[in-house]
This record gives C-alpha cells, structure tokens and sequence, in this order.
C-alpha cells in the first residue's frame, strides 16, 4: 500500500496542532512581558492566559456539529484563518482588551484544530498506520513548544523583549497552514461518501492510497454510514475448492459458500461452521467467559479475541489465500462511477440507473454494491443464474454461494474483508423473496491442514487434501437496504443512493443508539481521567524541581538571567518529549493502544508517589534533587508516549461516520472543561493539600484511570473504523442480553 499520500495529509494538517504547541508556549513567555507593559494585576493576567483555553471550550460546543454538516475540510480553513488573524491583531494590540479579543480568536482556532484534525487523520488514515498518524499532532504539539520556547529564549536574551513580536509570529506558520488547507487537504473521503459525493470521493481515496483501485474501501466507507442494526456473528471453515473451467457454472453446494480468487479457474469454499472462533465463542458465552473479572465490559473481550487470533504474518495476507486481502476488488479498472456521485444526478427527482444497468458492467464487482435498480419488472422473477444476470458476479472477483445465494466481497484492510450475500427463501405466496446480507470476514490464526490444526474441528467435513483458514464474520443488514425495498422483494443488491439518507443537520437520535452510548462512555472516561491524571501539575512543578536540582544556579552562573534560564528549563524540558513521542508512533500500531496504557500509567503512577514521599521525607538536598527531577523526567516521557496521544486517538475511532464529529466534540468540550477544574483548581489545591497532596491525588486519578482501561477500553489497532463501530453495537447488546 502506497502510504505516502495519507501521511503528507495527516503531516499537513497537524500544523494545527503545531500552532497550538506554539502558541502555549509562547503566551508563557510573553505574559511576563505583558506584565510589566500593561502593569497587570494577577486577576487581568490570568485572564489573558485564559482567553484562549475559553475561546477553544466555547467553539468545541459546536464544532463538531458544523463538521458533520459542511465537512472537516471547511473547518480546517477556518482553524488556519483565526489562527492567522488572531496572530496579526496581537501584534497590533494597543491595550489589553483587544488582546483578549486576539486571544479569544486564537483560542477559536486552537478548538477547531484539536477537535477536527484527529477525526479528519482517521478519515484519511489507512487502518495499519493510523495509530501512529494520529500520533502525530502529539508530535507536532511538542515539537511547536519546544521552537517556541527556544524562540522566546533567544528574544529574551536582547535588550527589550517584545512581547507583541513573540505573539505576531504566529501568523508566520498559520499562513503556510492556510495555504495548505486551501489547495493541499482534500476533504475526508468518508465525509464525502456521508452527503452521496460518490464520485469526489473516490478520486480523493485514488490520491491518498496511490492505486486506482479503491472499490473495497468505497464499499466500507457506504457500510460505515449505518447506525445500530442488528448484526450477528457467524463462523466459517475457508479452504479450497474443485477448479472450474471456462463457462461452466459453479457446482450448487448446500450451506457452502464459493469464494473465487485472482487466478483463472482457481476458488475455495466457505462452510458455515460452529464452535471453532473464537470471536463467535466470545460472542455466544459473554460475561461467561469473564467470571474470573465479571465486571469487564464484553466488548472489551470480543475486540481481545480478534487481536489475539490474527495471523502471524500479521495482516491482509496469508499462505492459503496470497491475495486474501485483494482478491474480491480485481475487475478491471477502466469502470466508470458518475452514476455513483450526487451531483451527476438528474435534479427533477428521476430515478438513476445502478451500474448493473449499462454496458457490459452487469458482472462487475469493481464498484461498490450501492445501487438502487428499477425492480418493478423483476420482483416476480425466480433467481437468475447466468452469468449475464444482476446477480451473476466476475467469477475472479466475488463469492457465490451454491443453494440460490450469492455474495460479492472486496477486501478492506486490517485482515478484514466485505462481502455481501443474497439468500432466497420461500415466501408466504410461495413465490421466492430474497435477503440481502453485508459480512465482514477476518481470518482467525494461520493456514491449516487436513494434518494440522483444522483435523479435530468437529462436525465440519475437511476433504483430505489442500490447507484451510477459518474465519469469522460479522452478519448485518447493509446501510443502506431501505424497509421500502425489502418490500418490494428486489433481485439484487438495490440499496439507496447515500445522498438521499444525507441529513442536513445532526442526527441527535443516534446518540441514543446502545452501540453510540457505550463508546460515548469510553471516549468521555478517558479524556476526564487523563485531565485528572497530573500532567498539569507536573507542568507547574517542573520549573521548581529543576531549580531545586540546581538548574537554574547553574545557568545563571553561566550569565543568564533568571527569566531567560526559566525559558531555557521548558525548552529542555519540551525537547525531552519529542524522542518519547517519536517511539511511541512507532509502537501505536505494534503494541495498541490499550498495552500502551496498560504498560504506562503504573510509571505515572510509581513517578507521583515517589514525588509524594519526596515532599514529605527529608532525603537530603542532593538525593531529594536527583529523584524528582528524575521522577518528572520519567512521567513526562511515559504520559506524552501514550495517555496524552492516545485519548484522542481512540475518540476517533470508535464514533460511526455520521455523528462522528458530533460525539469527538462531546468528548472535546469534556477535555476542556477539564482542563479548566484541573489548571483553577492547582493553587486552592496548593494551598490547602500542598504539594504531596496534589500528587497523591494525581496518582488515585491514575490508578482510576487503569482500572477503567482495563475493564472498558478495547484494542482498536489494525481495525477498519466501520468495524469497530460495528463491535461496539455487538458488545452493547451482549451487556443488554446479559
């Protein structure tokens, strides 16, 4: 997979996230200066500090909302263009309410970007790298405050500071970030896909994956537009099947389905089987399966059971099927998709014709199953089986299941593949009435054997001959299979355009939806916990610790001036960071999320009772100075490389596509309002804990924050997004079966 594309985008729009780095760093600095020019008192001061943090909670409350409604892309020009303003009336600021104002704009712009670019990455974001993609505004962030300080530091040193150049660069970068989000940032694809942008979408996934073929992901990105439903999980036996020749039809299996791979004449089949996946035996036993730790949550186990099954080659490939990940999108390229976009339709309210209707795309798989076909005529019809009909799929590309069913599948990434299968079954009248089923299959372990692994698997018939995989699937009505065209009975996959079930405002509804409700739980625990996790505290502490440790003696001696040796002090400590972050993009999508907060808040929490018995036990100067400073080296390294990334990540994730702004903008405002308790309440704290107190009440916040990991937060590494949105339905209704 050419990842090129998708990590320049996500690179450009994390200098959002840069100007926000920045600009905390520098208002610290600047704020001495402005000080002493305005001649503030500490309430005023505190306010121009403070402007920002409000501006950013007051534009979270409905940024998520106008990103669902006219698009991520808007909203990142509009970051870019407050971030540029804000910059240029700082610079002129002639008293201090128009630097509020200037703040207040910044702090606009500093919401937009921390809300918007993490959804827009995992939009972007191919399923294996978007761990550490997401990872990169943590990068960015630190990366702006450490130039920043540097910067503020070097301004320091001359004789009259300027505290209104240090804040007016700012429109520097935020030009550079405008220009690219004008003529650089395409719009999120699955955005796109939401508003029935069909064709628009496309070419931008054409872009950022660098292949032509993008079917599969246009299939998912349909699939993700479902909210709830009721989906199962089903289990099946893959292995290979007898070779066909040219024009002979597929021999009529009962209960088997037919998979046909990239090579002429070469297929498998797929038996449905029970009892071997792991997924299915999660699935069917819940919480029993818990007993040992009844109160964690089931879905924490069904994504556990996905992980620990994947293949030792780790992804979309495998022995038995070389092209396992591809081998439902390899029709050829030249299909067109106009009938697919919006804006190519016919405004007077015609019905547009679906691809099966034209040409010689009767049997083409390239595109998406989406279209809505004129049924009328063929409602009464039995199940064709030639190969010219709706139903008849490129026999290289789609499985066709013997006994009247067929399926059509496309691989999406992540050792996930979609498929879509059609079932008959008598009706009342007894004519024959057809189900239309999306599945999405994952490959459970490596290849086996009528030798190996698969030869005690019970009541499956394993010929004695060729190597086989068994695979889960998750069994579901497709998005967009209206209830008007399951009563008409249609042939074929018919389904709606997405732009004729595109709303034009949020859809609060959803929000009550179990699977919403249950992730919502999760994004909000842990951006709440992770503000009560210390590292505003730590921050405020830095600067005494260091000067305990003999830092800033030791600078000063070196000619530096107190203020300057403070900024130097944060310079270093931002830099400290960046190698922190670094390894930590590296292992987001090798270890996961959740091992990486798993291994991570026990070091937080060891770091602040250490700090905690330093407060109270005289250990010495010397010892006393080397273990704290020690100690917030350590918690500042371990929080950046995972609680401070990884609650943005994971809040992208887990939302469905059409209220996903909506519900990472919930979580957002919580994120801020939390930073607002945790940065006031520091000196009432202070004042009547002390120290000890505050660090002792950091570390219960992470034990909190460990426990409700572990029982609430799932490994979402490697997984399509629409997956993931479809395990958290499943889960919250295995917690409502039990």
């Amino acid at each position: 997979m050419n990842i090129h594309g998708a990590t320049l985008v996500a690179i450009a729009a994390c200098l959002g996230n840069f100007l926000q780095g920045w600009d905390n760093a520098t208002i610290a600095g600047a704020i001495v200066y402005i000080k002493k020019d305005f001649g503030l008192e500490s309430t005023v001061e505190g306010l121009v500090v403070a402007m920002s943090l409000i501006g950013a909670t007051a534009i979270t409350t409905c940024s998520g909302v106008i990103s669902d409604w006219i698009g991520r892309r808007p909203m990142l020009i509009t970051s870019s263009i407050l971030y540029f303003i804000s910059g240029l009336i700082m610079i002129w600021s002639p008293d201090v309410i128009v630097l509020c104002v200037a703040r207040l704009l910044d702090g606009f712009g500093i919401g937009l970007a921390v809300t918007i670019v993490p959804v827009y990455i995992s939009e972007t974001a191919p399923s294996d790298i978007r761990g550490r993609l997401n990872t990169l505004p943590q990068f960015t962030g630190s990366g702006g405050m450490f130039l920043s300080y540097c910067m503020i530091f070097g301004m320091s040193l001359t004789s009259s500071p300027s505290w209104r150049l240090m804040l007016g660069v700012l429109s520097i970068p935020s030009l550079l970030y405008l220009i690219l989000a004008v003529f650089y940032l395409p719009e999120s694809p699955r955005w796109l896909v939401s508003k029935g942008k069909m064709l628009e979408a496309k070419q931008v996934l054409q872009k950022l994956r660098g292949r032509e073929d993008v079917s599969g992901e246009m299939a998912l990105l349909v699939e993700g537009l479902g909210i709830g439903g009721e989906t199962s999980i089903e289990e099946y036996i893959i292995g290979p099947g007898d070779e066909l020749g040219d024009g002979q039809e597929p021999t009529a299996e009962k209960d088997k389905i037919r998979l046909y791979g990239p090579e002429e004449g070469l297929s498998w089949i797929a038996k449905p089987v029970t009892g071997q996946s792991s997924l299915a035996i999660v699935s069917r036993q819940g919480s029993m399966v818990n007993k040992s730790m009844p109160l964690m949550d089931p879905l924490v186990t069904l994504f556990g059971s996905v992980h620990e099954k994947l293949p030792e080659q780790g992804s979309t490939r495998s022995m038995l099927f070389p092209n396992f990940g591809s081998m439902f999108s390899t029709a050829e390229p030249h299909v067109k998709h106009e009938n697919w976009d919006e804006e190519s339709l016919q405004r007077e309210g015609e019905d547009y014709t679906s691809e099966a209707a034209g040409g010689d795309s009767d049997d083409n798989l390239h595109s998406p199953l989406i279209s809505r076909q004129t049924t009328s005529l063929e409602k009464d019809m039995p199940h064709p089986t030639s190969h010219g009909s709706i139903l008849s799929m490129r026999r290289h590309s789609s499985l066709t299941q013997g006994g009247g069913e067929a399926v059509g599948g496309t691989g999406i990434g992540g050792g996930w593949q979609l498929a879509w299968k059609w079932s008959e079954r008598e009706g009342e009248d007894g004519k024959k009435e057809g189900g239309f089923k999306r599945i999405y299959l994952h490959q459970e372990g490596g290849p086996g054997s009528r030798r190996g692994s698969l030869v005690s698997l019970t009541g499956v018939d394993v010929p004695q001959d060729g190597e086989y995989i068994q695979a889960s699937a998750l069994v579901s009505q497709p998005a967009l299979y209206s209830k008007e065209l399951i009563d008409q009975h249609p042939i074929g996959p018919a389904m709606l355009h997405p732009s004729e079930t595109a709303t034009k405002g949020p859809i609060w509804s959803a929000l009550l939806d179990p699977g919403v409700k249950r992730a919502l739980v999760v994004g909000i625990g842990i951006q709440i916990l992770q503000q009560f996790s210390g590292i505003n505290g730590v921050l405020y502490y830095t600067p005494q610790i260091l000067e305990k440790a003999g830092v800033e003696v030791l600078l000063s001696s070196m000619g530096l001036g107190t203020t300057s040796a403070s900024f130097l002090i944060s310079a270093f400590t931002t830099f400290l960071m960046l190698p922190c972050i670094g390894i930590a993009m590296r292992l987001m999508d090798i270890s996961g999320r959740r091992s990486l907060l798993l291994y991570t808040i026990p070091v937080l929490i060891v770091t602040l009772i250490v700090l905690v018995i330093d407060e109270e036990v005289n250990l010495g100067t010397v010892v006393s100075a080397a273990i704290s400073t020690t100690c917030v080296i350590i918690y500042f390294c371990c929080f950046v490389a995972a609680y401070g990334p990884i609650p943005n990540i994971l809040c992208s994730e887990i939302f469905p596509t059409r209220v996903r702004g909506l519900c990472i903008a919930i979580c957002a405002l919580v994120f801020w309002v939390g930073d607002i308790i945790v940065t006031y309440s520091l000196p009432v704290m202070l004042s009547s804990v002390g120290l000890a107190g505050i660090f002792g009440t950091y570390a219960v916040f992470c034990v909190l924050s460990w426990i409700f990991v572990y029982l609430k937060v799932p490994e979402t590494k490697g997984m399509p997004l629409e997956v993931i949105t479809e395990f958290f339905a499943v889960g919250a209704r295995q917690t409502k079966n039990d």
